[in-house]
Parts: structure tokens; C-alpha cells; sequence
């Protein structure tokens, strides 16, 4: 009988010279060989855009893929050229890190139907020359999964040592586990579940109603226009929201007034919550696209492992994999209950599972800020599987 451990955490820190890197691209599914989609429509060609840190030892044993969430990209470390600011979990990657670019060779892939550099809603159509907005297909997380591994079969890679991410990243590597089980040997779930709850899809769909009830939008054709920049800003406050917990919130802005002490009562921003809300809606408009925006949430909410009425336990009965999972205490957008339903259910299939929940004020962020303990959980978790499988 297999067992659930809880893993032991200890102190790890480490520098990092910094490095340069650039995303590369590949173009998969050609016609007349389109990728079919969950859907039942046919997408191709599809670019998918990429970034690799460390070395891919000789027998290509030693590959990691990192899975991003909603509005992630394939830069998840170091730096490209003359940029200030690394890659989004550049503190998980690294000599000496977690995803230890000295042992392991990490992959990270934009996903099918973002905007930043895999094919998407605002990638030109070849059948007419223009940007596809609303034409382009509906997606889901199994297609992204899908197109991840059309990009691993080209890098000549077999079994993947591990696949991993949080959030909409965790859903995707759980959906790894379930749709290739032969093709990894471990995978690391964070801050994620196995489906979406009915708040969960009405949160998304008060954001798409915000982007689509902006004049701007267009029916979806505003490229090369005035672009949604109003809509879109109000999604990411709203969305925003639901990434933090209320201490945080609390705690970072309580009741601060912008002007100390002085209230206007009057409908400007007068309170700091409202000008940091204000803030994110604005920068996440100037690098995302508004109809990514729609595709990604609707594709989070139409993942369900259990689809067809099937119970998860079933479903999870093909998996392999040795698996980690991990929560986070403040996390009320995902839960931790939604960790632990995967948990008893792959305990149910004897399943090599490893449960972690780890205490955070930060809320469902806390995978991309509350780096201490979760480098710790998942560097020992890699160790152990490295050691087992490949030294």
C-alpha cells in the first residue's frame, strides 16, 4: 500500500547570477494535420512560443515542464534582454532552486490561446489574413495539454520527470496526469482543483461580461481600433480580488485614505485600495489581450475531470504518477478542500501522493509570493523523485 507524506521543509537559500534568455518558437499541427479540439473543430497551424532553462542530460531523463496559470507566459525565469524585472517564478528556478537548473532542464510553454506568443484570439487567421477575435475556436485546458505535448514530442523527449504549476497551471498538470500517464513520472499540483464550483465560473463570467459590455469591444473585432482597455482594467480588479484574502487586504491597505486623514465624500479614489485596484487593471491592460481574456476563463470553467458524470476517483485510476499537492490556508478562490478531494481520491488508487498546506496570509497569489516554504516542500518532493527515477 502506497502512503501520503508529508514532506519535511528545510531552510534553503541560494543567489542567482543574472542570465539572459530568449523564447524560442516552434509551429506544430500543420495542414492538413490540424490539431482537433475538445470542441470539435479543427485549429492549424499553431505557433507555440517557448523558453528552456539548464541542460537536457543524455538520455533526456531529466526535463521538467512548468505549466503556467490565466495570464502567465513561457518567460517564467531569468531575464530577456534589457528587461528589469525577471521571469514570473524566477525565485523557484535557478542554480541551486527548486526547479534546480544544475540537475534539471525546465521547459516552459505559452499556452494555446494566450496572447503571449502561442497561437491565440489575436493571431492572424491564414484562411483570411486577419487577426481571428471571436472566429478562433473555443479551447480547453486538455487542448492546451495537447499542444504541450506536440512541443515535448519535438524536443524528442519521452517521459517528462515532471510536470508542474499553480492554478490554472495546476489544472493543467493534473489533466497531464490523466491524459499521458505514461509520459511523466511526477507532477506538481498547486492552489488548484479538478473543477470549477459554480462561484468559481460566475466569478469569470462577471469579468467577460465587464470586457464584452465595454463599446470598445466590438463583438470581439477591435484589433487594429480602439481596444476594451476599460472593460478589460474592470475584469482584472474584480478578478484581482479573488487572488488576495481579506487579511491581506487589511493588512496592506485596511482604511488608508490617499490624502491622509481627509475625506472628500465625493466619487474619486479616495481610499488606497482603490487606487492599487486601479493600478492593476490599468498595467494588466497593456500586455494582455481582451479576448485571451475570454477564452482562458472560459476554458478554466469548462474543466472538469469528472465530466460525464463520472466519479474522480475513476477517473484518476489511470494516473502513474508520483503526484505532490499543495494548498494554501488564505486561498478561498481554490480552496484547500478542492486539493484534498484530489488527494482522497488518488489515496483511493494507491496513488504515490504527497499533501502539503501550507499556512499564508497572501491568499490564492501565495504560490507566486509565499516562496519560502513552498521552495522547500516542492525542492525536497523533486529530490526524492530525481533520486528514484533517474539518478
Amino acid at each position: 500500500m502506497r502512503r501520503v507524506r508529508r514532506l519535511a521543509l528545510f531552510s534553503l537559500c541560494v543567489n542567482k547570477k543574472m542570465t539572459i534568455v530568449e523564447t524560442q518558437y516552434i509551429t506544430v499541427a500543420n495542414p492538413p494535420n490540424e490539431l482537433a479540439l475538445r470542441s470539435g473543430a479543427r485549429l492549424g497551424p499553431i505557433t507555440i512560443a517557448y523558453e528552456t532553462y539548464g541542460k537536457l542530460n543524455a538520455d533526456k531523463s531529466n526535463a521538467i515542464l512548468i505549466v503556467h496559470a490565466f495570464t502567465g507566459d513561457a518567460h517564467a525565469a531569468f531575464y530577456h534582454k534589457g528587461d528589469d524585472k525577471p521571469g514570473w517564478w524566477d525565485e523557484m528556478i535557478g542554480s541551486g532552486r527548486p526547479f534546480d537548473t544544475e540537475k534539471y532542464f525546465i521547459i516552459c510553454s505559452n499556452v494555446l490561446g494566450s496572447c503571449r506568443g502561442t497561437t491565440g484570439p489575436a493571431s492572424i487567421d491564414p484562411k483570411t489574413g486577419k487577426p481571428f477575435g471571436l472566429s478562433f475556436p473555443v479551447i480547453t485546458i486538455p487542448d492546451m495539454v495537447t499542444v504541450q505535448k506536440s512541443l515535448i514530442d519535438h524536443l524528442g523527449i519521452k517521459t517528462l520527470l515532471s510536470v508542474a504549476g499553480g492554478s490554472m497551471g495546476g489544472m493543467q498538470a493534473a489533466a497531464w496526469a490523466v491524459m499521458y500517464p505514461q509520459a511523466i513520472h511526477s507532477a506538481v499540483i498547486i492552489a488548484a482543483c479538478h473543477r470549477h464550483t459554480a462561484q468559481q465560473i460566475a466569478f469569470h463570467e462577471v469579468g467577460r461580461q465587464a470586457v464584452m459590455a465595454d463599446p470598445d469591444w466590438q463583438g470581439g473585432d477591435y484589433y487594429g481600433k480602439t481596444t476594451p482597455k476599460r472593460g478589460l482594467a474592470v475584469a482584472r480588479m474584480i478578478g484581482h480580488i479573488t487572488y488576495m484574502s481579506e487579511s491581506s487586504m487589511e493588512q496592506k491597505f485596511g482604511r488608508k485614505l490617499v490624502k491622509k486623514d481627509v475625506l472628500g465624500y465625493n466619487f474619486s479614489k479616495e481610499f488606497e485600495v482603490e487606487g492599487y485596484l486601479e493600478y492593476r487593471g490599468q498595467s494588466f491592460v497593456e500586455r494582455f489581450d481582451a479576448n485571451s481574456y475570454v477564452y482562458l476563463t472560459k476554458a478554466m470553467d469548462y474543466f472538469d475531470l469528472t465530466e460525464n458524470g463520472r466519479k474522480l476517483s475513476e477517473v484518476l485510476s489511470v494516473v502513474t504518477a508520483d503526484i505532490l499537492i499543495i494548498s494554501f490556508t488564505s486561498d478561498w478562490l481554490y480552496p484547500s478542500y478542492q486539493s484534498q478531494a484530489m488527494l482522497r481520491a488518488l489515496k483511493a488508487n494507491d496513488v504515490d501522493v504527497s499533501y502539503v498546506e501550507l499556512s499564508s496570509d497572501y491568499g490564492h497569489d501565495a504560490f507566486l509570493v509565499e516562496m519560502e516554504e513552498q521552495a522547500k516542500a516542492v525542492s525536497n518532493y523533486l529530490a526524492k523523485v530525481y533520486k528514484e527515477r533517474v539518478s
